[in-house]
């Protein structure tokens, strides 16, 4: 039985990729964060263990307890406008952190499966154009230098350098824009939020000229899970298949949920007026994952119309 341990399993992803390996037989699950777990009627799925992983003798305390096979850190500071103006927090998060546990993972053996983003690049290289989508191309490739544009995907990038540097058996995972139905107690993500805003007639302002790869948050779990026995080593783009702007996300869900349609407003970047840059293009390749993995993600449709069952 492999030994499976998932730092950040309170947040949105660890807790999708906590329940569907909690499932398998063939996997003993332990969850880990900062916090008590948000899902305590769960519990005999799967062990959880309060720890911070900010802490060097918390890490070693929780090694020496669970043993891990395969580490699955989910755990971040991703908020870009608080580590815009948190530099020393998300850096001791994001990157020291990440560096005591490729340390631990190389001690004990383990396969350290990181989760990172696609907020490593900034997009300066491509023209922006509203008809890009996801034959447009070229879109960021596992091989494409990351120059991110500010502090938050610095951070991330560094933490990507310290799991390569130290760890014999890793896979680095970047996702874009994950959604999906969020619990209560997690943070909400661009499909929730506009469907709620939306259903409570309320308008909303989403930018127009952003292009990202938005990610089916089962799809992440199932990616990981793919991970957890391929041997390879290296990054891999584990995102969604289409390239669309944050709009059009937004009038997807619109469309599809029958909500309305004229309570979006787009605008650009510039009114967006946001305080922290980010990239104006993100979109990521997947065929490295779909010819080494197999990973065949969902598009925004397809999760839509089976949204009320997820």
């Amino acid at each position: 039985m492999k030994k499976i341990l998932i730092i950040g399993a309170n947040g949105f992803t660890g807790r999708q990729i906590l329940n569907d390996l909690s499932v398998h037989a063939q996997y003993k699950v332990t969850g880990c964060s900062l916090h008590p777990d948000i899902s305590p009627n769960d519990v005999g799925k799967y062990r959880f263990i309060e720890t911070d992983i900010r802490n060097e003798a918390d890490i070693k305390c929780l090694f020496e307890e669970v043993q891990p096979d395969v580490v699955i850190n989910c755990s971040a500071l991703s908020v870009p406008d608080y580590c815009e103006t948190h530099h020393e927090e998300a850096y001791l998060t994001n990157v020291t952190a990440v560096s005591q546990l490729a340390v631990f993972c190389e001690e004990y053996k383990s396969r350290f499966i990181h989760l990172s983003t696609d907020f490593v690049f900034d997009g300066k290289m491509f023209v922006f154009d509203e008809k890009i989508n996801e034959d447009a191309g070229p879109l960021y490739t596992e091989e494409d230098i990351p120059a991110p544009v500010n502090y938050y995907g610095y951070t991330k990038w560094k933490g990507e350098e310290k799991v390569a540097e130290t760890c014999s058996s890793y896979a680095t995972v970047r996702v874009a824009i994950v959604y999906g139905r969020a619990l209560p107690g997690q943070h909400g993500n661009i499909v929730q939020l506009v469907m709620n805003r939306l259903k409570a007639g309320q308008e909303i302002r989403v930018v127009s000229d952003q292009w990202r790869t938005p990610t089916y948050v089962g799809d992440v779990s199932d990616g990981v899970q793919r991970l957890i026995a391929h041997p390879t080593n290296g990054i891999f783009h584990i995102c969604g298949v289409e390239c669309m702007s944050i709009a059009e996300i937004a009038y997807q869900v619109a469309d599809y949920m029958g909500l309305d349609h004229s309570l979006i407003h787009p605008v650009t970047t510039e009114e967006m007026n946001e305080t922290t840059p980010r990239p104006r293009f993100s979109g990521m390749s997947i065929d490295k994952a779909r010819t080494m993995l197999g990973y065949k993600p969902q598009k925004l449709k397809e999760v839509l119309a089976n949204w009320e069952h997820l």
